[in-house]
């Protein structure tokens, strides 16, 4: 009887056995089929990180290397000797050697002085002939016209004709200025003649107090003359006379 029941419970224990085993498989086949659909019915569902994996092209392969460039070409120039180029022996010898013959020079026209009966014909032409080429072949004198003065003064800065002043009186500042603390500085229009002297003074501007004072001191003032083309003439500039509390 204790056998029976064991064997009635193996037969049993097997039977349950099977069925969960069958069932198992079935459910791991179901869920297998599963996993493998879903990304097929909707790829959406899988990592964007797989899909731009799976669906990224290739990197293109890198370009041909550049053609070489092309070979320099080359131009050969032929040298022709300087030597080639003149006279030079002929190759054969040639069979027929033509003469070639020059006339002759026209015989020298003699041409005699009238009034030399006494000399001979190649005496008198030789004198001629050297007195009428010497004639002939003397060159044709040059006429250089000599410059033309200078017509009025000539206009010079004042910068420069400072430097040739020989003779310059300090002008007197005026005490009616001083006191009224007037300073500036006067600019003179000067005529400047020949010998140096100032021959026509006029004010062009400057404080009114301190222009007789300057136009007093430049009338005494004396030049060096001013040479052009190496002759002495008149001059066009202008006189700066500077006043201040310090000195003139």
């Amino acid at each position: 009887m204790f056998e029976d029941s064991l064997v009635d419970s193996g037969g049993k224990l097997k039977t349950n056995s099977q069925k969960w085993m069958i069932a198992t498989f079935a459910f791991n086949g179901i869920l297998i089929c599963v996993m493998i659909l879903i990304p097929l019915i909707n790829p959406e569902a899988l990592p964007k990180t797989a899909m731009t994996a799976m669906l990224s092209a290739p990197p293109p392969p890198p370009p041909p290397p550049p053609p070489p460039p092309p070979a320099a070409v080359v131009k050969v120039i032929p040298h022709v000797s300087e030597i080639d180029s003149g006279l030079h022996a002929p190759t054969k010898i040639p069979k027929k050697i033509e003469m070639i013959k020059e006339d002759a020079a026209p015989p020298p026209q003699v041409a005699g002085v009238a009034g030399m009966s006494g000399m001979t014909g190649g005496s008198a032409g030789g004198i001629a002939g050297g007195v009428l080429g010497g004639m002939g072949s003397a060159p044709t004198p040059v006429v250089r016209a000599a410059p033309e003065k200078p017509k009025g003064p000539q206009r010079v800065s004042g910068g420069v004709m400072q430097g040739s002043i020989l003779q310059k009186t300090t002008p007197v500042y005026p005490p009616i200025a001083r006191a009224a603390h007037v300073s500036g500085a006067v600019v003179l229009h000067a005529i400047i003649s020949k010998t140096g002297s100032i021959e026509n003074l006029q004010v062009i501007s400057g404080p009114e107090m301190l222009r007789a004072s300057a136009l007093d001191a430049v009338k005494q003032w004396r030049y060096k003359p001013y040479l052009l083309n190496g002759e002495p003439t008149e001059v066009d500039t202008t006189v700066t006379v500077n006043f201040n509390f310090g000195g003139n």
